[in-house]
């Protein structure tokens, strides 16, 4: 058995010899390999060696998909174009002061109605994520989803295209 004061001494990260399974096996000619199949060092190659010949079966079966490609490739992608940062309906509010919305909500009858331009603070597009509170307010952005004009303009608020 091992003991508390053989852990102790033992400096390596190597197991006791005397602890180890194959000191039972010492005199077996084969230790527990085989005579005929013979314990050799890398039988099937190293790695992932074979994962379309020998090993087809493995890759198949654990690994589908990794050999072969897919999609068409786009040569010189450049994402500039694609630059669309979004902000939700439940943060457009965030954009301009607490006492903008305070007072736009106690006197909502008023003739004006806030603008907010979220292309002033970096967002491009509008979705339509949250609830936004019942005041009219003037959006503009460069894209708006279908759910965030619709809940604009039941809030009785209009959406501006900005280019």
């Amino acid at each position: 058995a091992i003991t508390a004061g053989d852990l102790h001494f033992c400096h390596t990260r190597e197991m006791t010899t005397r602890l180890k399974k194959n000191r039972k096996k010492r005199g077996h000619v084969s230790a527990g390999h085989g005579r005929i199949g013979k314990h050799r060092k890398h039988p099937a190659g190293r790695g992932n060696a074979g994962g379309q010949h020998h090993n087809r079966i493995m890759m198949d079966k654990y690994h589908p998909g990794y050999f072969g490609k897919v999609g068409d490739r786009y040569f010189h992608r450049t994402n500039n174009q694609y630059f669309r940062p979004a902000i939700n309906l439940e943060r457009l509010w965030t954009l301009v002061s607490e006492q903008t919305l305070a007072a736009y909500k106690s006197r909502p009858e008023a003739s004006k109605a806030p603008v907010i331009d979220v292309t002033r603070s970096g967002y491009y597009k509008v979705l339509g994520t949250g609830v936004l509170p019942q005041v009219p307010v003037i959006v503009r952005a460069r894209f708006f989803s279908k759910r965030a004009e619709q809940k604009i303009k039941e809030a009785g608020g209009a959406c501006e295209l900005v280019a």
